[in-house]
Formats: C-alpha cells, structure tokens, sequence
C-alpha cells in the first residue's frame, strides 16, 4: 500500500510542470559565461599571474574577503583562461587547486604534501613517509621539468589552524631549492585578519601581491540574482519583488553572493514542494529560517573539541542581570568544564581568539564596554536562535562526553 502510494507521489510529481529549468545554475560549483561586479579584480588577478605564461614567476597573491564575495569564482575563472591560452601555445603551466578545508586532503601537511605529489602523478601511501621524504618527492616531481607551477590554497587560514604555519614557511621557500622550475602560491581566505597573525618571513612572502574582495551591495546582488534566476526558473513562477527582497537580505549579512543564491534556490524548493504557482516573499522567509538553523549547526559540528568546550561555556555561563554574557565569566566555566570532561585547559588570549571565530561565523556577537576605572571587558550576546538552543546544547554535551 506504501509503495503504490509513493508510486502515485511520484507520477504526479513527474506530470506536474517542473518549477526549475536548471537548479545548478543556483548551486556553488556553477561557473557562469559573465561574472558580474568583478571586473577590477579578475583585472587584478590576470596581470598579478600574466608572467607565468612567459614562464617568469609571478609574485605570491593573497587574496581576502568576506565570505560569498566571488574570490574562488574569480580565481578559477583567471587561472581557467591561463591554462587555456598555456595549452593552445604549449607552454608548460601547471595549476593546482586544494580547498584546505577538506578533511583527509589538507588537514596534515602530510596529507597536503601526498595530495600534491599524486596530483603531479606520484602514488603516495596514505601515511608512513617520513616528511623529509615527501618534501624531496615533492620538489623532484616539480624539478622534473621547465614549467611554471600556479598553487591555489583556498580557505588557507584553515590550512594553518590544522596544521601550524611551518608548511606555508616551507612552500613559500620552495623555489630557492627549484633549478628548472618555479612555483607561486595564491592564498585565499575570509579571514582579513588572518595574515596578520602569521610568521613575519611568512607574512612578507605570501603576501607579496594583495586584492581584497568588497561586499557586493544590494543592487549588485540583484543584477546576480537576476541573471541566474532567468536560466534556473520558468519565467511565470518568479513572483513580484522576491529578487529584491533576497538581495535585501544577503546585503544585510554582508553582501554574500553564495548565500543570496542558496537563499533563492532553497527559496524555489520550498514553494515547489507547495505546489505553489509562483515563488513569494512568504518562501524566502521560510527558506531563511531553514538556512539559519542549518548553517549553526554546520558551523558547530565541524568545530574541534576545544571549540565545543567554548561554546558549551557560552551558554552556560549564568547570566543573572539579562545581560550579554562577560569575557571573564565564560573562562571561570570554561576552565571548570576542562577539569569535569579531562580536556587541557587553553589560555584565556586563546579563548578568546576563539570566541571571535565564534563571531565571525555569526554564533554570536561581541562587543568591547568600557568600566570606568575597572578597565574594559568584551560582551558576548548570542545570535543562536531561541529555538534551536536546546539542540546545540544536547549535541555539544553528547561531544564533550557530558
């Protein structure tokens, strides 16, 4: 009986008029023909990386800027066109790509290293090489030949929380080891603050060339939105101000590009699902609640324990005058919760570094008040959703063994 009724579900959904003419077009991996608003910076990134075509080494790029702002898409398109025109005049250009915040590929320098060399056509045993050996496999797989190698460490920041910043030491001093070859690295991260936190040789080498990524505003993100919802939807089911009002919100939270479209396809799903005859403001709506309660909880579970062990004392940390929540009294619980789960407790500088990746991923919020002669003291208030708080609460304390 289940069965035949699902049968039925399913005929019904396959008679019924499709509301997407193409759902990846709103979807992160699409690349499409134009990229609008980014005229200045593929500029940028086109002649920072033009010398490798003449196999002179271009300077290492740094490029930052909040999340959704097109540094990826940007930086795929360029290096795209480079192998392009290398491959038509056969000139050897080699580009490699390494999203840094992909577990099992970049998460040990080990495993960046073995990654690297496989991508040069080198097997590579998961683990048991000793990193002297795989560095050596590494620079003769490069040397082997004259050729100009381009890598790309996105989300580089996470690179150098997992893995400390000796391999960026490492790599950025690749080429005074290299005798036929040369390698330039283009690091991108949505972390501005990052590089200033970095080995000044480090910071001084990677950052030889630097483009920083403005928010795109409202407007921006309409001409975007515009353009995609044209090829991902049949034109009767766009509904009167829903690209305004999605442009609106994505404004709002910085000018993410990535979340504007997320945002409208998620939006699309939902009114479909209704079997709604057009997409409204009431599905926006919807779909930025779901959004919301997804991305925390993405956020939190792909945090390490330490991290679990912050947040758990963010909220817990009593709060008896309804106030935000002091600096000083999420440590006080913080170290107790260390002594209860048999975690290392971190000093109170790092904790409070982590409280701030906390606020930049949009947990929480923080702000510096002054206390008069007491001195000043950073407040934290939540950004967690009433509802969702009791959820959060359960999963940390399951991960913390609680």
């Amino acid at each position: 009986m289940q069965k035949k009724g699902l049968e039925n579900y399913f005929e019904k959904y396959l008679n019924k008029k499709p509301f997407f003419v193409n759902r990846e077009v709103l979807q992160s991996p699409y690349t499409p023909e134009a990229i609008l608003h980014r005229d200045g910076e593929i500029n940028q990134v086109a002649s920072a990386l033009a010398p490798a075509l003449r196999l002179e080494q271009p300077s290492n790029l740094f490029i930052y800027g909040k999340t959704g702002t097109g540094k990826t898409l940007c930086t795929h398109y360029v290096t795209s066109q480079i192998k392009n025109v290398s491959k038509n005049k056969k000139i050897p250009v080699q580009i490699f790509y390494v999203n840094c915040k992909l577990k099992k590929v970049a998460d040990t320098e080990y495993r960046l290293l073995a990654h690297l060399c496989r991508e040069l056509g080198k097997e590579i045993p998961p683990t048991g090489l000793p990193t002297e050996e795989i560095y050596r496999l590494f620079f003769n797989s490069i040397d082997s030949t004259k050729q100009q190698v381009i890598l790309i460490l996105d989300e580089i920041d996470q690179l150098v929380k997992k893995t400390g910043d000796e391999v960026l030491y490492n790599l950025t001093r690749i080429n005074s080891e290299l005798e036929q070859s040369n390698v330039s690295i283009i690091g991108i991260s949505n972390e501005i603050s990052f590089i200033d936190n970095l080995d000044p040789r480090i910071k001084s080498s990677l950052s030889e060339e630097e483009i920083m990524f403005a928010p795109y505003n409202a407007i921006q993100l309409q001409h975007i939105l515009k353009n995609r919802a044209k090829l991902a939807f049949r034109k009767e089911c766009m509904g009167q101000g829903v690209i305004e009002k999605c442009a609106a919100y994505a404004a709002r939270g910085h000018g993410d590009a990535r979340r504007a479209l997320e945002l409208l396809r998620v939006a699309g799903e939902l009114a479909e699902r209704e079997t709604a005859p057009k997409l409204r403001i009431k599905h926006l709506d919807k779909a930025l609640e779901k959004i919301e309660r997804d991305k925390i909880m993405e956020v939190i579970m792909a945090q390490p324990k330490q991290y679990h062990a912050v947040l758990y004392s963010i909220l817990k940390t009593p709060n008896k005058t309804n106030r935000a929540i002091c600096t000083g009294g999420i440590y006080n619980f913080y170290k107790e919760l260390c002594t209860k789960t048999a975690i290392r407790p971190l000093t109170q500088r790092r904790v409070s570094d982590i409280i701030l990746e906390f606020d930049i991923s949009g947990i929480i919020n923080t702000h510096v008040v002054s206390k008069g002669r007491y001195g000043r003291t950073k407040e934290v208030n939540l950004l967690i959703p009433t509802q969702l708080i009791p959820k959060v609460k359960k999963t940390l304390k399951e991960n913390l063994g609680l």
